[in-house]
């Protein structure tokens, strides 16, 4: 599609339609939009492209809708993604700066985001296989049990249970648990299982091998586990509002498959658009619990100390923490380093505003980045 005015009326249609869900007519967008030209030019430019698939008419005498390949073509070229209201960012500072921890953050983030959309709510936990170490400690349970306790820098605690013939002494164990912690610290967990293996090696170690083998070999199970930890949801009861009986059964199914539903989003999260938002409409999900839905996602992770502080500051001083006005305002404050660690996403019907929900995915996404880097820092002074 090349002509720039019936781009116009395909961007008018499904605007208009995304905000009545009833059939749009050229009389509808003549009166409502200044198009420039007639009812009749407007009549047959959306002929055109009920042709092209853009659109479909679902009654002879009804207007028209948009197809999935007009939604697609909407948020790819046509959607702006405004930047979320003052009271909006505000809002999002207030609820989620009074959490207490990573867990009461990411359940705040999915009630807040469900709120604010109108729609289904996902934020996932950060998966152990894309987080680094940030401290370990070990502790004796039993006369030949042990406990590693191991710390991300996403704030996620993994457990270990370690069998061991007889416990070591507590000098060899902190001696252990010291080194690991001053020599792994920030490293990934395949690093460390391999420099924990490599620590076995060696004459200090070899009274103790058995467990610190069972050390690495835990180290390499958590940087296996390609699994998000918890996934939070909200949002589930405003479906009843949204969608026919007919269709709520598969939807509420589709929503049931975690596995599903965190595969598909975690690689939405990772293929974004230069907006840092992946948006799969209907068919694309692959799920036929969604054909008739929309599911946008963003991911977050780490951005540097000096940017963390740039969108802190701007909190408070500017109200533009994770929206800015342009979008190079945007990526200056929350540019990530790597792939993200976990998604945050929004499901909805093929009809909802995406422009709407790309910044308020956005926005969350970019809270809960600059919420683990602030995290990691104060652990680290």
């Amino acid at each position: 599609m090349t002509q720039s005015r019936r781009m116009l009326v395909l961007r008018a249609v499904v605007e208009d339609y995304i905000r009545s869900q009833e059939p749009v007519g050229s009389t509808t967008l003549t009166r409502d939009h200044e198009l420039g030209v007639s009812s009749a030019t407007i009549r047959n430019d959306m002929a055109a492209l009920e042709d092209e698939g853009y659109l479909i008419q679902p009654h002879t005498s009804a207007g028209r809708i948009p197809t999935e390949k007009g939604y697609r073509y909407f948020v790819d070229r046509l959607a702006t993604v405004v930047p979320l209201s003052e009271a909006q960012r505000r809002g999002i500072n207030s609820f989620l700066s009074g959490s207490v921890n990573l867990q009461d953050t990411l359940q705040r983030a999915a009630r807040l985001l469900a709120q604010i959309t109108g729609q289904v709510a996902v934020v996932a936990a950060p998966s152990l296989s894309k987080s680094t170490l940030r401290h370990i400690e070990i502790v004796p349970v039993s006369i030949n049990t042990l406990l590693a306790v191991v710390i991300t820098d996403t704030g996620r605690v993994a457990q270990h249970i370690l069998n061991v013939a007889e416990l070591p002494d507590s000098a060899t164990l902190t001696h252990l648990t010291n080194e690991i912690n001053n020599q792994c610290a920030g490293a990934s967990l395949t690093r460390t299982a391999d420099y924990v293996r490599q620590m076995g090696a060696r004459k200090e170690y070899r009274p103790i091998n058995t467990l610190v083998e069972a050390l690495a070999r835990a180290f390499d199970g958590m940087a296996d586990d390609e699994r998000a930890g918890e996934l939070y949801m909200a949002g589930t009861s405003r479906l009843a509002h949204q969608r026919t009986v007919a269709d709520l059964a598969p939807l509420f199914d589709a929503l049931e498959e975690q596995v599903v539903l965190m595969k598909l989003m975690s690689s939405l999260s990772e293929t974004t658009q230069s907006d840092g938002v992946g948006v799969a409409i209907g068919s694309e999900t692959h799920t036929p619990g969604l054909l008739h839905a929309s599911v946008v996602t963003s991911g977050y992770g780490h951005t540097s100390a000096t940017n963390t502080d740039e969108a802190e500051n701007g909190s408070h001083a500017s109200g533009q923490t994770f929206e800015s006005g342009t979008d190079q305002d945007s990526d200056k404050s929350t540019r990530q380093t790597g792939e993200p660690v976990a998604f945050v996403g929004s499901i909805g019907p093929t009809h909802m505003d995406y422009a709407a929900t790309m910044a308020a995915v956005r926005a969350v996404a970019r809270y809960l980045t600059a919420f683990l880097a602030h995290d990691e820092g104060q652990s680290s002074d």
